[in-house]
């Protein structure tokens, strides 16, 4: 397997880590007794919980597009040392981007998604040149 489809199969465990993580905090923010019942009712949930639902939801817009490379290379046979790397660099960015954006700390959050989508353009560069 590809170092490029070895993070893709990284990606979906972290899609489930996230979403479980997800889950669990909005729940527990909302009262045990809410998220156990049919929830029909609209609560908020807490500071952190909303920021590790909005961390899902831009990690869900980003996967596709690793997706898509990750596939692209494979088929194409264009993988390389860069584009591995770059697929290293996104999935440890999306990693670190959790904690960096449930921690609210200001500008890691931000650098995090800016490695990210780095590591996006190290493996798109190839696909451009062939």
């Amino acid at each position: 397997m590809t170092p490029e489809l070895t993070y893709l199969t990284y990606a979906v465990i972290l899609l489930i880590a996230h979403a479980i993580v997800q889950a669990t905090f909005s729940d527990l923010s909302k009262g045990l007794g809410w998220a156990l019942g049919p929830q029909d009712e609209q609560r908020d949930q807490n500071q952190i919980a909303g920021r590790i639902q909005r961390a899902l939801k831009n990690y869900l817009e980003t996967l596709p597009a690793f997706i898509a490379l990750a596939l692209m290379l494979k088929v194409t046979d264009l993988g390389t040392a860069t584009t591995a790397t770059g697929a290293a660099l996104w999935f440890w960015a999306r990693v670190a981007y959790i904690p960096a954006y449930a921690s609210g700390i200001p500008m890691v959050r931000s650098i995090a998604w800016f490695a990210s989508l780095g590591g996006l353009v190290l493996m798109l560069l190839p696909l451009l040149g062939a």
